[in-house]
């Protein structure tokens, strides 16, 4: 199973930028198509962005389209979610995770790092 550590998250003001990493253990790495969820107080776990296993393919959330970008990096098992223009209502933890395909549903997931907090103040 493969292990994910998520960090670079923080507290920033609105319009502001950060950069999150997720490092996942594992020799399949470059086989998964990895994403990242996030998770609001009191809200479910949602979708934010997915990669293909080479990178060439990826996918937003429509609230993240143009702000967002994901990226991944094969030889460094990482995978990093620049958020630019961030926004109040983008204050959540965020995951990183795994699968065969592009899953948008959080529940099919059962393999989750401990997350990282960003916080976006007006």
């Amino acid at each position: 199973q493969v292990k994910l550590v998520e960090s670079g998250g923080g507290l920033v003001q609105a319009g502001d930028s950060l950069r999150l990493s997720c490092a996942a253990s594992g020799r399949s790495f470059g086989n998964l198509v990895m994403g990242w969820f996030r998770q609001a107080p009191g809200k479910e776990r949602e979708f934010v962005a997915f990669i293909s296993g080479n990178g060439n393919s990826v996918h937003y959330a429509d609230s993240v389209k143009d702000r967002f970008a994901i990226s991944r990096d094969n030889a460094k098992n990482m995978v990093y979610l620049q958020m630019n223009t961030l926004k109040p209502e983008d204050t959540a933890v965020y995951y990183c995770a795994g699968g065969p395909d592009y899953i948008p549903d959080p529940q099919y997931y059962d393999n989750w790092g401990q997350g990282t907090q960003v916080t976006v103040s007006s």
